[in-house]
């Protein structure tokens, strides 16, 4: 009787880890690139609930538009687009609305292109 070992030399098996790399790490990128662009969304969120926080802030102290650009600039400058309406005069209620875009990851960032991330905040402006 003839045993497969003596067929089928041991070193015809030398390729199967590159080959099994091969069809596995597409698809570990992509998750990881997943994962990646999750949390670059979030992160996104809580820096439009933070930019929306400091304009509203501001719009406590100096209810007009130019100090609510300012206030949100220095939390990154050139990203978010402001609105300030409602009452802006003494005791009046000012509304604030921070958007923004979520960053994008190339491959899957095409899932989260649609997204706009907006906060509006409400807050009382101070008299003299």
């Amino acid at each position: 009787m003839i045993s497969l070992a003596s067929i089928v030399p041991p070193r015809t098996h030398r390729g199967q880890a590159t080959v099994e790399t091969a069809l596995v790490l597409p698809v570990v990128v992509i998750m990881v690139l997943v994962v990646l662009q999750a949390g670059l969304v979030v992160r996104d969120r809580v820096l439009v609930v933070h930019a929306a926080r400091a304009a509203a802030r501001a719009v406590v102290v100096r209810p007009d538009a130019g100090a609510a650009r300012a206030a949100v600039d220095r939390v990154e400058p050139g990203r978010f687009t402001v609105s300030v309406g409602g009452d802006l005069s003494a005791g009046g209620l000012a509304s604030v609305t921070v958007r923004s875009r979520a960053t994008r990851v190339p491959l899957v960032g095409a899932a989260v292109a649609g997204i706009r991330l907006e906060e509006r905040m409400v807050v009382r402006v101070e008299g003299p």
